[in-house]
């Protein structure tokens, strides 16, 4: 049996995923088991941004250059787009990661130009 190894890991965000599912879904005319699963989840929790407002939210965060923010990080806030502090905080509070009130002002202040009313 092979074993695939794994070159690179980078997060990306559920909208992300969706998109590049319909692009090998119309390539291979149909998805695979867990392609499926992964589809019909991401179909019913449904993508708030789509893919390219999700990249520019991303590179708009990244662009305040906030401390010890990683990638991963940055997916998780675009999954759920949160647009208080407080929900910034508590989606954070699962990583061992410090940031000043003022960055996630400006955190939340730039979600709240993508996320839809």
């Amino acid at each position: 049996m092979v074993k695939p190894q794994i070159i690179s890991e980078i997060p990306i965000s559920m909208c992300e995923v969706k998109f590049k599912l319909d692009i090998i879904k119309t390539r291979d005319g149909e998805l695979n088991f867990r392609s499926t699963r992964t589809n019909d989840y991401l179909n019913q929790v449904g993508c708030i941004l789509d893919s390219k407002k999700a990249e520019e939210l991303k590179k708009k965060i990244e662009g305040l250059e906030i401390p010890r923010l990683k990638p991963e990080h940055l997916i998780k806030i675009i999954d759920i787009l949160p647009v208080t502090e407080d929900h910034l905080k508590m989606i954070l509070s699962g990583y061992i990661l410090t940031i000043s009130q003022a960055n996630i002002k400006k955190i939340v202040e730039l979600i709240k130009e993508f996320a839809p009313n």
